[in-house]
């Protein structure tokens, strides 16, 4: 019999108490999912605002259900139980915001080839994923878009508030 879970990339990121709410985030999703891997936490100036920082980080995970039960059962409940609210701003600042990047192979959140804050800790888990558009490596594209970003690693995400 088959496996019935498939493997699932989520991006994790917070402006609110960020390494706090990146600890307890991950923790939650270990009670819901099995984790494999986890990047390291990335500070990254606030995209689309004048909001503090982020910190910024990638899980990969075994999920039972498909991406759409996960977001709606698993990935929003652990937004809300972290404080998360959603207004009309979508750049405000955030407690938690889970979002699914890639799905088995295939890449679901197209802005992972644009974003150093998604594509730089993808690409510490999923290296070799290949842009279909440009035939580039993630990990070659992570490189390229991190200097432009003024992103920069936390070796010790508690380190980095």
């Amino acid at each position: 019999m088959d496996d019935p879970q498939h493997l699932v990339c989520l991006s994790l990121g917070s402006n609110i108490a960020p390494a706090d709410n990146l600890k307890q985030a991950l923790e939650l999703l270990r009670r819901e999912l099995t984790v494999l891997a986890v990047s390291r936490a990335w500070r990254t100036p606030a995209v689309g605002s004048q909001g503090p920082d982020f910190l910024n980080a990638a899980v990969l995970v075994h999920a039972p259900q498909p991406a759409s039960q996960l977001k709606s059962q698993v990935l929003r409940d652990i937004e809300t139980r972290l404080g998360r609210i959603r207004g009309e701003d979508k750049y405000a600042p955030r407690t938690i915001d889970i979002d699914i990047v890639v799905d088995g192979e295939q890449v679901v959140d197209p802005e992972l080839w644009k974003h150093a804050h998604l594509a730089q800790p993808v690409a510490e888990l999923l290296p070799d994923l290949v842009d279909p558009t440009s035939g580039q490596t993630l990990e070659a594209i992570a490189e390229r878009l991190r200097p432009l970003a003024g992103i920069r690693p936390c070796p010790e995400m508690l380190e980095c508030e």
